[in-house]
């Protein structure tokens, strides 16, 4: 079976999904496909009365369904049963996902796609093994710890990787005994509805998903604002986490999960396996070409191997060719707006204008659709944009040292903390400076998430506040409760 496909045939189910079915709406935010700049369809834009109609939806269907209160195998089971759906239908999800984003269509049904059904699944059998808890106390008292959802859950999630974030924000909160209104990338939101009709297939309570179509400012602030959404999840940017928090505050308080932005170091030692760290430098880079937050765009490299790594680097990244997502043979992936292409392109300028050597790449390609070079820049410049700012696209920065504390220096930035790799035979030196490496992830001669969801996500300092994935973020969908009983 042939994944490729025409994009101009794909029908795409444009409204938003409210309760069990899709709702019809004007498209209004003009969209574009990063293949090939066509503009394709029109992106809905929910206001405060459709946000009020999903969370009173959301909240009839818990109290219908009693999803928080039935007895928790009953969660688990349909959650499977949504994952094993999700795997049958990849097809189709992909094509509505890879038609309007930056992910190629075989990169998705055997990764992004795969990967959100064992998520789901992973989520789904914490809902009967993870619960309240009979805590020490004298022998006059009983003392309990008592674990119960919070009701409607807000999520927003970013382009950049459409399906699997919804299943990161969905799954955790669906087994908690959650509802979630979700708002998706006003430039990516087909798939996220597929998936939402899936799961009425699979027999999840209607209501308990319902997804909204539109952008931050309008859509976004309804929901991050509304009073009945008692929690809220949110992957994206710094700058947009910093709006959610402010809009949280204006209109009340409640708790909130932040996974923000990064601008992650790659320290290398002379020690290293040089091949297997260019190998996993590379692919961090050029994997969704650089569009991810936790994208590794600062190598800092020990100054007697610079040259051999950056010439192995340079080797992979020479490999990269530009084709539209649609096509199962692509491996490189556009970028994601024409205004991020040239935001990208004015981020490189001005580097090199500072003093930075471009040692390959450095514009754009000449290609059809929104794609930029694979590009490698050597700068002596710690205030130079391009190690300063969250760039979300194929370039990467070398800097050079001669010790550990220079290392450690130039890795810490003054604003993200969200991951880190470390390359070195020295299982000493990668456990003593794991330690101090200020980040919420560090890998160790590798640069990539595996398959163990149970390692959570998420970072320090402006990268974010709490975790996906995890234990840790089926927890975040509970409140606690603290019971003494006296006897």
């Amino acid at each position: 079976m042939t994944l490729s496909f025409n994009p101009d045939t794909v029908s795409l189910p444009v409204g938003h999904f409210i309760g069990d079915r899709l709702v019809p709406a004007e498209g209004v935010v003009g969209m574009h496909r990063p293949s090939d700049g066509k503009s394709y369809a029109g992106c809905p834009l929910a206001d405060e009365a459709v946000i009020d109609r999903a969370v009173e939806t959301a909240k009839q269907a818990l109290k219908a369904s009693n999803w928080g209160g039935v007895r928790p195998r009953e969660r688990t089971v349909a959650l499977q049963r949504w994952a094993d759906l999700i795997e049958r239908e990849a097809a189709i999800l992909a094509k509505l996902e890879a038609l309007s984003s930056t992910r190629p269509v075989g990169h998705l049904v055997a990764g992004d796609i795969a990967v959100s059904a064992e998520q789901i699944r992973f989520f789904a059998e914490f809902a009967d093994k993870e619960g309240s808890d009979l805590v020490p106390t004298d022998d006059a008292n009983l003392g309990m710890i008592m674990t119960e959802p919070y009701g409607v859950v807000g999520a927003i999630t970013p382009w950049n990787f459409p399906v699997s974030m919804a299943a990161w924000k969905l799954g955790p909160a669906l087994a908690a005994g959650n509802a979630v209104v979700l708002k998706p990338s006003e430039m990516t939101p087909f798939s996220t509805i597929f998936l939402a009709e899936l799961a009425i297939r699979a027999g999840i309570p209607a209501g308990l998903i319902n997804i909204v179509l539109g952008d931050g400012p309008v859509t976004g602030n309804a929901i991050t604002g509304h009073p009945d959404i008692a929690k809220v999840s949110f992957t994206g940017s710094t700058g947009a986490g910093s709006a959610i928090m402010a809009n949280i505050a204006r209109t009340g308080v409640k708790p909130m999960t932040l996974e923000l932005g990064g601008k992650s170091p790659q320290l290398v030692f002379a020690d290293a396996d040089l091949d297997r760290a260019a190998a996993a430098i590379s692919q961090s880079i050029l994997a969704n070409a650089g569009q991810a937050c936790v994208a590794g765009s600062r190598v800092i490299v020990e100054e007697s191997v610079a040259a051999p790594l950056a010439e192995a680097i340079v080797a992979r990244m020479k490999t990269a060719k530009a084709g539209p997502t649609w096509d199962e043979a692509t491996a490189y992936s556009p970028i994601i707006s024409e205004r991020q292409l040239n935001r990208i392109d004015g981020i490189v300028a001005a580097a090199l204008s500072r003093g930075g050597e471009c040692l390959f790449g450095g514009r754009q390609m000449d290609a059809p659709g929104y794609f930029y070079q694979p590009t490698l820049i050597a700068v002596r410049d710690a205030s130079s944009p391009a190690i300063t700012e969250e760039i979300f696209g194929p370039v990467l920065t070398l800097q050079t040292f001669t010790d550990e504390d220079e290392a450690l220096a130039l890795a810490d930035h003054p604003t993200y903390g969200l991951a880190a790799g470390l390359f070195t035979r020295d299982l000493s030196r990668a456990l003593r400076l794991t330690r101090q490496i200020q980040a919420g992830t560090v890998w160790v001669n590798r640069y990539s998430r595996s398959r163990d969801h149970i390692l959570p996500t998420g970072g320090y300092k402006r990268s974010g506040i709490g975790k996906d994935l995890g234990r840790e973020a089926y927890q975040a969908n509970r409140k606690s409760k603290s019971v003494l009983v006296s006897l």
